[in-house]
């Protein structure tokens, strides 16, 4: 196993040099990529081909479906009444309005799949009121922001679909199937500190919902839930692909927001095509500039040296997987979810494998890890977002989220020691 090592230092430490200078993600990996096959004296062409090869996936017809979908559904009126449902199923108990937030999150990450979404959406309607009932500003904006990453663990998950094609084609089905224990686990370990929580600072008990009024918010919110009923049931039973059951999302979520709730009109439709199109180019020319990033790492045998140099290091499972995890959670910190998937798959997934963990059960251990790194400074877009609408600085959400990084860093542990709660679905119905 021969590397160049001029090359693989322009590939790696150029994209990291550029990550540092605040170049975008997409542009450093292609302009490191570029340099590189420059230095080797490669076809630049075989650069651009890659990067057109990337994008020339039909299964990725599947991404821009499910984000279409869950803008049409965020912007429609959903999240309100997830909310209200939420509210009827859990809000009176001590902290209730927290413990709403958590649920309604599990609910509407379902639908939306993306953690800046549920935040913008739930944390919209959920944190001023919050704030009104006497929670802090910054409890208020880290349970929001911590039980957003529900949404990236929950079916359907466009991030899944991402490492299913760059993992080699692992089962989406497998995927959604797996990720949902996790995720609900995840939403019952933030209710059971938030609970806590709520008891110590004495925040007020919620109040109980008619029972009229109650049977009108679940007929109505069970419309949105039923998204995710249609995709799940209808990949994991094999009535469609993953790329069918997205365009089935898209037309089903059309029709319930504008013609059943009918909230907005029709003619906003435009803007919210719009705003899924400016999300899928930043997830597009990342999947490009990535495909020619990982092609020349595999050229230059760059995943072999570090899965070798790693077993070298120690060939104890736990330890590998706790090295996994450290790098995963350290790399999130300064690099976006999908350019993470795309680049860091091809090297970890190796060593994952060498631990004796399954490609599903590392993908939904790598969601978890990538989510908690959307939390974290300084690239963490659902951090920013957060404090965008909770009006904190991110200095002080910072701090007030470090308990809620220990709880979210157990669930992570339980998951990854523990393959069962992720793989017990998957195997029972697949």
């Amino acid at each position: 196993m021969v590397i160049n090592p001029t090359a693989a230092w322009i590939l790696i430490g150029g994209f990291f040099f550029l990550i540092l200078v605040r170049m975008p993600v997409a542009f450093a990996l292609a302009i490191s990529s570029v340099a590189t096959a420059y230095y080797l004296n490669l076809r630049l062409t075989v650069v651009f081909q890659q990067i057109v090869g990337g994008v020339n996936v039909f299964a990725l017809l599947a991404v821009p479906f499910f984000i279409l979908a869950g803008e049409i559904m965020s912007q429609g009126g959903i999240a309100k009444r997830l909310v209200a449902f939420a509210d009827v199923l859990i809000g009176r108990v001590r902290g209730g309005l927290a413990m709403v937030n958590i649920l309604a999150s599990m609910f509407f990450g379902g639908i939306s799949g993306s953690s800046v979404a549920d935040t913008s959406s739930i944390g919209a309607v959920l944190i001023p009121m919050m704030k009104q009932k006497g929670y802090g500003a910054e409890f208020s904006t880290t349970v929001t922001i911590s039980s957003s990453v529900q949404g990236i663990l929950i079916p359907p998950s466009h991030n899944m679909i991402i490492y299913s094609l760059v993992a080699g084609g692992v089962s989406v089905a497998s995927l959604f199937l797996a990720g949902i224990v996790p995720g609900v686990l995840l939403g019952v370990a933030l209710m059971v500190y938030c609970y806590i929580v709520s008891v110590k600072r004495k925040y007020p008990v919620g109040e109980a919902v008619p029972w009229r009024q109650a049977v009108r918010v679940i007929r109505e919110s069970i419309l949105g839930l039923l998204t995710v009923l249609i995709v799940v049931v209808g990949v994991v039973a094999g009535v469609f692909t993953a790329t069918e059951s997205a365009a089935i999302a898209v037309v089903y979520a059309f029709i319930i927001t504008f013609f059943v709730i009918r909230e907005i009109p029709l003619r906003q439709f435009g803007a919210i095509l719009s705003s899924a199109l400016r999300t899928l180019a930043i997830v597009l020319i990342l999947i490009g500039t990535s495909s020619a990033f990982a092609w020349l790492m595999s050229y230059l045998n760059i995943p072999r040296a570090l899965v070798s140099a790693v077993t070298n290091i120690t060939r104890h499972p736990v330890l590998l997987l706790m090295i996994l995890n450290v790098l995963m959670l350290f790399l999130g910190t300064f690099m976006d979810m999908s350019s993470l998937i795309l680049v860091g798959t091809p090297i970890l997934l190796p060593i994952a494998q060498t631990a004796g963990m399954h490609p599903v059960h590392f993908g939904v251990v790598m969601m978890l890890n990538l989510g908690i790194g959307l939390l974290t400074p300084p690239v963490g877009g659902t951090l920013f977002v957060g404090s965008a609408i909770g009006e904190v600085s991110i200095e002080r959400l910072s701090i007030a989220m470090l308990p809620f990084y220990a709880v979210m860093v157990l669930v992570l542990l339980m998951i990854t020691y523990i393959p069962g709660l992720v793989m017990f679905l998957p195997n029972l119905l697949r």
